[in-house]
């Protein structure tokens, strides 16, 4: 059951009365949320574009070479979602805040790693082939950045615990408040105005800092003032921040090493295509964002069902919760690929802005996406499962699933298939298909034998 958006992270364990309706209101305010980071994206790529391409290349790569570097700890803290639903169900409201606090731990070891790994980034860039105004400019962005490791995992943190307890609207409320001040941000600093100094690609870098920050300071207010309210959490305890290290690392290299596959699919296969199909194929991703963010903001809710059954001692009803979740995120997905299919030039014209390079742009792009229609369930059929195999507690299995299939079938299956045989823009696209299938498949037989209702993730008190 859901709880006023004043109360501290606790929930109802008792059986919903109509579990659509709740996984939906669980789900819309993790929609907003993870497309707040989109828009952060794109209007950082956007508000410096003007200054030209090395500091476009500088800002985009920069946010997603700091990315990497934060979704290791992002990783880790997402399974405080899974003690965090599961001590709801078992009506330990202390356990979920120590959890809570055991996340923001984690953060602020992020935060430690990243300021020592700051002096390193000038030599790390150098081994990478950028032009030299590029390099500078992402060595200045990136020493920025880094500064944000605390606020970025600590607000993943607090989400997490407060969404595991069936409230995911706090992490909704800092996640906007983020986008807006990242925006005024870049409007204040890139360009100098409100008699700011012009910091061009610094100042997008300072606003994303400052906006983080501003928004985790604030969740981290409205944790603590629940937590005086209601007597806090109890005595902190190290076996339990243990635990919560032994189910987290296996989930934050999961993250982390199905990341580096996708840069390796990007970067070594996709790019030896040519500039067109490369173009055509981020601009495909883009799309398939807005049918990817509601697909697993649904499965991480129904994470949060499930979670909250077992540790109600109803492990029964998670099938049913699957299923159910499942049946909702698929018929979305679906329905975006046969939109895909239906009109697929329709949908890619507005990428497509470059006269000279519109004609091979959308050549590439129509197969791309009519392709990527095919994927569509298995990807709702892959984060449904992995969620709820994560919200056990089943973390393990799901890293070594992705990182057999990611590492040894796609990357050298892709590249082989399209550096080497010459497949083109459509083989490439199937490798992602092939990809999710198979994940699909694998944790489907995992979810079915039951490995997971033997997992004891939260640890019992007498």
């Amino acid at each position: 059951m859901l709880q006023p958006s004043d109360s501290p992270p606790t929930a109802a364990a008792g059986r919903p009365r109509a579990p659509l309706r709740v996984l939906l209101a669980l789900a819309w305010p993790i929609v907003i949320s993870r497309s707040t980071q989109v828009v952060i994206g794109i209007a950082d790529a956007l508000m410096v574009a003007h200054l030209g391409a090395a500091e476009l290349a500088a800002t985009s790569t920069g946010a997603m070479n700091a990315f990497a570097i934060f979704i290791l700890p992002m990783g880790v803290v997402f399974v405080v979602a899974s003690f965090s639903s599961q001590l709801t169900g078992a009506r330990d409201p202390a356990g979920v805040r120590r959890y809570g606090w055991y996340g923001l731990a984690v953060a602020a070891g992020a935060e430690v790693v990243s300021l020592a790994a700051i002096p390193a980034v000038p030599a790390a860039l150098a081994l990478a082939p950028y032009e030299p105004a590029v390099r500078d400019l992402m060595a200045d962005y990136l020493a920025i950045r880094l500064l944000s490791a605390v606020a970025v995992v600590g607000t993943e943190a607090l989400g997490n615990c407060y969404g595991g307890a069936g409230d995911t609207r706090p992490q909704m409320r800092a996640s906007v408040v983020a986008m807006v001040m990242n925006i005024a941000g870049n409007w204040i600093l890139i360009d100098g105005h409100l008699g700011a100094p012009a910091l061009g690609v610094r100042g997008a870098a300072i606003a994303s800092v400052l906006s983080s920050a501003i928004a985790f300071l604030g969740l981290l207010a409205f944790f603590v003032r629940d937590g005086r309210r209601t007597g806090g959490p109890g005595p902190l305890r190290a076996r339990e921040f243990l635990r919560l290290l032994r189910f987290g690392i296996p989930s934050g290299f999961n993250w982390f090493f199905e990341f580096l596959a996708f840069m390796f699919f990007v970067n070594i296969v996709v790019a030896g295509l040519g500039t067109a199909a490369l173009a055509a194929f981020m601009s495909v991703l883009q799309v398939n964002s807005v049918a990817f963010m509601p697909a697993f903001a649904l499965a991480s809710a129904g994470a949060i069902l499930a979670g909250q059954a077992i540790g109600a001692g109803r492990k029964d009803d998670v099938p049913r919760l699957a299923a159910l979740t499942f049946a909702v995120a698929g018929s979305w997905e679906v329905a975006a690929g046969l939109a895909y299919l239906a009109c697929p030039e329709l949908i890619l014209a507005p990428f497509a802005r470059d006269a000279g390079a519109a004609a091979a742009f959308l050549d590439a792009g129509r197969r791309m996406l009519m392709v990527s229609a095919a994927w569509q369930i298995f990807d709702a059929a892959a984060s449904t499962l992995a969620e709820t195999l994560r919200a056990a507690g089943d973390t393990a299995f799901v890293l070594w699933a992705r990182i057999i299939i990611a590492w040894g079938i796609f990357a050298p299956g892709s590249w082989l298939s399209v550096r080497t045989l010459g497949g083109g823009s459509g083989v490439t696209m199937l490798w992602l298909v092939v990809y999710l299938a198979l994940l699909a498949a694998a944790l489907l037989v995992r979810f079915r034998r039951g490995a997971w209702r033997r997992i004891q993730l939260v640890e019992l008190t007498g």
